[in-house]
């Protein structure tokens, strides 16, 4: 049932109720309906998405718009059609790398290309939905389906199952495995561990354009050491011995075939160095040559494989190279031409940028201090090369249009003001813009190649009748500034405040992540509604991003290469120090709360700083590098073999017991990325050494820890927690 809004006290006008933490994290959501995963169908008639239920935000369904009329229908109602059938392992936790593990239904979809059906995914089976309406089963094997995906001809689909690779005709057919032996350590068709977690590839195979071959991965875990993690729920406790790569332990063993829908396989040479990342695969326009990026294990040298797909003979057309004190970031911002050439993103120059590979030759397309965050389409032949990036500034991210037969300019075509993300169809006819402001909810729109919005998808306009209109006029507004790090950095804050009263002091939120990679928080984007509950508790709301955090460019991320918690430390220490400076903060009551890296950083700032913080709240921390995935530490740390004295200084076990202020720990119990040991080891150090601190664990509940209920109970303890210590102490 969804949670009801509390009824304005008498004498209150509409639109000033005061926020609960029941609605904030009740249905319908605040923000309003928000469709996601948007696609326009391949003629463009139909713009598809998946829309959460309005009296439960968890489960979505499938819906369509047509782009000509704006009329809309439901074409796949999850509950009328999934056979609410529990997940196997594997699925779950590809939806917990994926960020999605608290969604239901239907979380994925894939258009057939010849426009004629969508291929949906639903409770571990798949289903084939036209646009008459009809849904028909494709699957109906125990177990489950993963990665399923249309062929580009629209002739087939393929799915892993039970660790091999299966195609079926879509037109109708029994399936048939391509791969045989997968099973126990050996797995096709699937992204390993550290892929999904932190290379953000969540597949292990790719059709050729013809629908003819599919280059496969097929990867042995035997090599990965076992962690036998247990998943504490609340009626039982189940044992996963889970292969889990640690820090400087072995990886998986991956190799890279090209098997023909007859089942003949060919090897891709990946070369003689079997400790590698298969990083990104896909083919060229006309399927003559696969492109491989293949990543060194330190993460420095990133070559560009060229392999013949008849032979598996490879090639390098060329290689990427960090600084000495430096690594690679990959990306998804590249797009092979039809004339043979590639455009290419690099930080070569410090920033991502984009170039144009021909023939061993490059052009810089762009340049600036500023960063490419996505291309999202190529209209090969106006020249034209669409991109999202913070060229007008780090608080803001837009959609920009380069003109390659025009010397290369770059026109913004979103409006300033805003947070865009955006993606096109697959000619690059029409942009598909989601944007957000500190006042405005996320909106979608569809705009035409020079930004003109054509129709909104989703208005979302906070007006009566939205979700968040009673609360309206009690939102406060969001202050951005600047502050000075030791070495003189820039780092950028945002700040929501209570309606001050003169004289009166107030007690601060102070929210943090810290680490690199997708670590950017402060934006001119929504925040959601729990900050301004904060607010509307009597707290300030206060973050900064520091040193080491992305999309400031490779100088400002690599200050934290051999040294996380130190340079992030030193940064939130200044923005304490601001913070505490102002008039109407309350210098003594200033709380931090983090999650992930974040929780990591708040026991790094306990342990740096006493008596600085006020208390801290600890959420899903890293507590010892050595026990998280290789892929990620050694990115940022080394290896724990070559670099002990730098794990051993970033560690937060060795000082754990110089925390003297108010300390909540929090770990959900079946977490298999920040693996629950993490805050196991740090409770029995606090433990063993007499220093007190409270705890709240979660059974079964992963890295994740929310849901209807949870969420509740989650923030009721942190701010029972908080209010003790912090805001009603005197």
């Amino acid at each position: 049932m969804a949670a009801e809004a509390t009824p304005p006290a008498p004498g209150q006008p509409q639109g000033q109720q005061p926020l609960t933490l029941s609605r904030v994290f009740g249905s319908p959501d605040l923000a309003g309906p928000q469709p996601r995963a948007l696609q326009l169908s391949p003629d463009g008639t139909l713009l598809t998405s998946l829309r959460p239920r309005a009296d439960e935000k968890e489960r979505l369904d499938l819906w369509a718009r047509d782009t000509r009329t704006g009329a809309e229908r439901m074409l796949v109602d999850s509950r009328k059609v999934g056979s609410g059938a529990e997940l196997s392992e594997t699925e779950k936790m590809q939806r917990e790398r994926a960020r999605i593990a608290g969604s239901k239904g239907i979380v994925a979809y894939d258009w057939a290309p010849d426009g004629k059906s969508i291929l949906v995914p639903l409770d571990g089976d798949l289903y084939l939905a036209t646009l008459d309406g009809t849904v028909r089963k494709l699957t109906n094997q125990p177990g489950g389906q993963l990665n399923p995906t249309v062929s580009p001809n629209s002739g087939f689909i393929g799915f892993v199952r039970d660790q091999n690779l299966y195609v079926q005709p879509l037109a109708g057919g029994a399936p048939r495995a391509l791969t045989q032996d997968g099973g126990k350590t050996v797995h096709w068709g699937e992204a390993e561990f550290v892929a999904q977690e932190e290379m953000h590839r969540f597949t292990g195979y790719w059709w050729s354009p013809d629908d003819k071959r599919i280059a496969v991965e097929r990867f042995d875990e035997a090599p990965v050491g076992v962690v036998t993690r247990a998943a504490i729920g609340a009626n039982g406790t189940k044992v996963y011995d889970q292969r889990y790569p640690a820090a400087s332990t072995p990886n998986a063993l991956v190799d890279l075939y090209v098997v023909s829908l007859d089942g003949a396989q060919v090897k891709v040479d990946l070369g003689s160095n079997r400790d590698i990342y298969l990083a990104r695969v896909y083919w060229t326009p006309d399927g003559s040559a696969l492109l491989v990026q293949r990543e060194s294990r330190d993460q420095k040298t990133l070559d560009m494989l060229s392999v013949d797909p008849a032979t598996g003979a490879s090639k390098v057309l060329f290689t990427e190279k960090s600084g000495v004190r430096s690594w690679l970031n990959l990306s998804d911002a590249y797009r092979m031409l039809d004339d043979g050439s590639l455009i290419w993103s690099s930080e070569r120059t410090g920033y991502r940028q984009l170039y144009r590979y021909v023939h061993g030759k490059w052009t810089a397309l762009t340049h600036g201090d500023w960063v490419v965050e996505s291309l999202i389409g190529v209209d090969q032949a106006a020249g034209k090369v669409y991109l999202v990036a913070n060229k007008d500034g780090p608080l803001e991210q837009h959609v920009y249009a380069l003109d390659m037969k025009h010397g290369n300019a770059v026109t913004r075509l979103t409006e300033a003001g805003y947070w865009n993300t955006a993606t096109m169809d697959a000619a690059a006819s029409r942009i598909i813009v989601t944007r957000s402001s500190p006042n405005q909810p996320p909106q979608t729109y569809l705009a035409d190649t020079a930004g003109k919005r054509v129709a909104w998808i989703n208005e979302n306009a906070v007006v009566p009748g939205h979700p968040y209109y009673p609360y309206l006029a009690a939102h406060r507004d969001t202050q951005f500034g600047t502050i000075k790090a030791d070495d003189g950095s820039t780092l950028y804050y945002e700040m929501i405040t209570p309606k001050l009263e003169p004289g009166k002091k107030y007690p601060v939120f102070f929210q943090h992540y810290g680490g690199p990679g997708t670590g950017q928080q402060v934006m001119r984007n929504w925040l959601g509604a729990l900050p301004q509950y904060l607010v509307q508790h009597g707290y300030i709301f206060f973050q900064i991003d520091n040193r080491g955090s992305y999309n400031r460019g490779k100088a400002f991320e690599d200050q934290i290469y051999r040294a996380m918690g130190t340079v992030e430390v030193a940064d939130q220490l200044a923005g304490a120090k601001f913070i505490k400076s102002q008039p109407f903060v309350d210098p003594n009551k200033v709380a931090i709360y983090g999650w992930s890296y974040g929780g990591y950083m708040t026991l790094k700032m306990l342990e740096a700083n006493q008596g600085v913080y006020a208390a801290g709240v600890s959420g899903a921390p890293v507590t010892k590098w050595e026990l998280y995935d290789t892929h990620y530490t050694e990115r940022y740390m080394g290896s724990p073999t070559k670099d002990a004295a730098a794990y051993a200084r970033s560690d937060a076990l060795g000082d754990a017991t110089k925390i003297a202020d108010p300390l909540l720990l929090i770990h959900g119990m079946a977490d298999d990325n920040v693996v629950f040991e993490n805050s196991t080891a740090f409770a029995a150090e606090m433990q063993k050494n007499d220093r007190p601190f409270e705890m709240m664990f979660y059974p079964g509940y992963t890295h994740r820890v929310g849901g209807p209920g949870i969420s509740e109970h989650l923030w009721h303890t942190i701010l029972s927690f908080l209010d003790r210590n912090v805001k009603n102490k005197p």
